[in-house]
C-alpha cells in the first residue's frame, strides 16, 4: 500500500501513522511537510530568504523525526518532501501527482468558527480522490464500526478497508439507523395505519441495508453484531461510537456541490467533527 503521511511536527499526527500501523504490516510511505505562510499578515515585512530558510530547516528535522517514527513501525518511508505554500492546496495537488492509495493525517479537532471554515484535514478529507484516515488521539485499535444506509458508498467503504486493512483480532460492528418521522405534516402523522406502514417499510429496509454490508465483510471477516438504531442518523452515530469505546469508524461519503460542502455537509462529515475516535472516510 502507498500512503501519503501528512505532518506538522504534532503528537497527534505521529498518532495517525501509529494507529494506522494496527490495521496494516506492510506499506511505502511518503511523508510531507508544508511550510504555511497564509497564517501572516499581508502588510507584514519580512526577509523573505531568511525566513524561508528557518522554516525549511524546521521542516527538514521535521521529516527527519518523522522518518524515524515510521520506520520503529516497520514501514518504509519511500520520499520526504517538504513544500512551501497553503497546507491542504499544497496536499492535495502531491495526492493527484502520485499513485497513492491513502492519505493519512492527524486533526485538532477544532471547534467553533474554526470548524465551520474548514480546517485542513476537512479540506483534504472533502475533496481527496483517495481514501482519508484520520486520528484525534492514539486509540486501542481493537473496535471498528461499518455505517451503512444501504447505498452503494457505504457499501465500496467498506469493500475499500477489507482491500487494504487487516481485521485479525479486531471486533467488528454494522450499525444503520432507521431516522424518526418528526417532520411530517400534522394530518399525515395522525394517519396510524400510514405511519405503521412506512415504520415496518423502514425496518425492512435497514435489515436489508445490514444484509448488504454483512455479504461484503464476511468474505473476510467475521462481525461481532449488527445493530439498528433510530433516530438522527448523525447523532446515533457518535453517540454509539463514544459509549462502545469506538476505535475506527468507516464512512462513505456522497459527492457534494462546493456550495453543500461548506453550507450543510453529509452526515458523515458531521459525525468527523465530531467524533474522538478515528476515522476513515472514502470519497465515492
Amino acid at each position: 500500500m502507498n500512503i501519503l503521511f501528512c505532518t506538522d511536527g504534532s503528537e497527534i499526527s505521529f498518532n495517525s501513522i501509529k494507529n494506522l500501523s494496527a490495521y496494516t504490516k506492510h506499506a511505502n510511505v511518503d511523508i510531507i511537510c508544508v511550510i504555511d505562510w497564509n497564517f501572516l499578515p499581508i502588510s507584514m515585512n519580512i526577509d523573505t530568504s531568511n525566513y524561508s530558510q528557518i522554516y525549511e530547516n524546521i521542516a527538514e528535522s521535521v521529516l527527519i523525526f518523522a522518518e524515524k517514527r515510521i520506520q520503529e513501525l516497520n514501514f518504509t518511508v519511500t520520499n520526504k518532501i517538504k513544500s512551501l505554500g497553503a497546507a491542504s492546496d499544497v496536499i492535495l495537488e502531491q495526492i493527484s501527482s502520485a499513485n497513492y492509495d491513502l492519505v493519512v493525517m492527524g486533526s485538532n479537532g477544532k471547534k467553533g468558527i474554526e470548524k465551520w471554515l474548514g480546517s485542513v484535514s476537512r479540506q483534504i478529507i472533502t475533496n481527496s480522490p483517495i481514501p482519508s484516515f484520520v486520528s484525534k488521539k492514539e486509540t486501542s485499535s481493537k473496535k471498528i464500526l461499518f455505517t451503512t444506509d444501504g447505498s452503494t458508498t457505504s457499501l465500496h467503504a467498506a469493500k475499500t478497508f477489507l482491500d487494504f486493512f487487516d481485521t485479525t483480532d479486531k471486533e467488528i460492528y454494522t450499525l444503520t439507523v432507521i431516522e424518526k418521522n418528526d417532520f411530517l405534516p400534522y394530518d399525515l402523522s395522525l394517519d396510524k395505519n400510514w405511519l405503521d406502514s412506512i415504520e415496518k417499510a423502514q425496518k425492512i429496509h435497514a435489515m436489508k441495508s445490514l444484509n448488504k454490508i454483512k455479504n461484503i465483510i464476511e468474505e473476510k471477516a467475521k462481525i461481532n453484531q449488527e445493530i439498528i438504531l433510530t433516530g438522527n442518523p448523525t447523532y446515533e452515530i457518535i453517540n454509539f461510537c463514544k459509549t462502545e469505546n469506538i476505535d475506527l469508524i468507516v464512512l462513505g461519503a456522497h459527492s457534494k456541490n462546493k456550495l453543500s460542502k461548506l453550507l450543510i455537509g453529509s452526515v458523515s462529515k458531521r459525525v468527523i467533527e465530531n467524533v474522538t475516535c478515528d476515522v476513515l472516510i472514502v470519497n465515492k
